[in-house]
């Protein structure tokens, strides 16, 4: 049997953080509190960790609803859920920066909360495993020896690992935002071989040339790179391998490529 998620109750009337309190109980969650200014928010948060909060918008004191669960999702990434009965639009719009989980207007209905509290607790779940999987990707990406770059639909670098900083002389820091042709100078001598992927659109290829450093420096290099689609089949970005192969021997005489051999 699952343990009932628990949610921290941040209301400044006594009898509705009573009554939330009441419905949530008999909803199966657990309260390990209620509090009624934003500062005891904040400490409760970071004594209790709950798993989500509900957040009355306007709160006694020198700090509010808003900046409260701004402020709980920074340090503690627990998501917030909001309560109001009216808000102006400054306030809703400052809300909104926050990007709380939902909102609830006053006075709802069980079944409502239920509805709200169970998508909030989904969606943070789901944010959760991604964030959990880009790490691991991140990871797997800095620790292997081929030299990767990323990048988006126009050609602009979003990620570099380690490998490849070292081997075009560019910090990721640096490259990023610039134009893939400005950061990886490669001469192909050829069209590029196309990619074995099973997908007949997939796009990308493989093939060797010369790659100029930022120094100057000319070393041959295979490039093999692999276009990212949507579910639509929209190309959104390009991830690309580059393998120095010195080793191996002079590549045949190269020609200068421009943004139009990537496709």
């Amino acid at each position: 049997m699952s343990t009932p998620a628990s949610i921290l109750v941040v209301e400044d009337e006594g009898v509705i953080a009573l009554d939330i309190r009441a419905t949530l109980a008999h909803l199966g969650y657990s309260v390990p509190g209620a509090v009624a200014t934003g500062r005891e928010a904040v400490a409760k948060v970071a004594e209790l960790r709950p798993q989500l909060v509900l957040m009355d918008i306007h709160l006694r004191g020198d700090m509010d609803g808003v900046e409260a669960a701004r402020e709980i999702r920074e340090r503690f990434d627990v998501p917030v859920i909001y309560l109001t009965a009216y808000a102006d639009p400054a306030t809703l719009q400052r809300a909104r920066v926050t990007e709380p989980f939902g909102y609830l207007l006053k006075p709802f209905e069980e079944r409502e909360l239920h509805v709200v509290i169970e998508m909030a607790l989904h969606r943070h779940e789901l944010e959760r495993r991604l964030r959990e999987s880009e790490r691991w990707l991140a990871a797997t990406l800095r620790s292997i020896g081929d030299s990767v770059i990323a990048t988006d639909a126009a050609w602009h670098i979003r990620f570099m690992n380690p490998a490849a900083e070292r081997l075009t002389g560019w910090s990721a820091a640096e490259a990023a935002g610039r134009e893939l042709a400005e950061v990886l100078r490669v001469s192909l001598p050829s069209i590029p071989r196309a990619s074995v992927t099973g997908h007949e659109d997939a796009g990308g290829g493989t093939a060797q040339g010369v790659l100029v450093t930022r120094d100057g420096r000319q070393i041959q290099v295979e490039e093999s790179s692999t276009l990212i689609r949507d579910d639509a089949g929209t190309v959104i970005g390009t991830v690309i391998a580059i393998r120095d192969v010195s080793a191996r021997g002079s590549a045949a005489p190269s020609r200068p490529r421009g943004r139009g051999g990537r496709s």
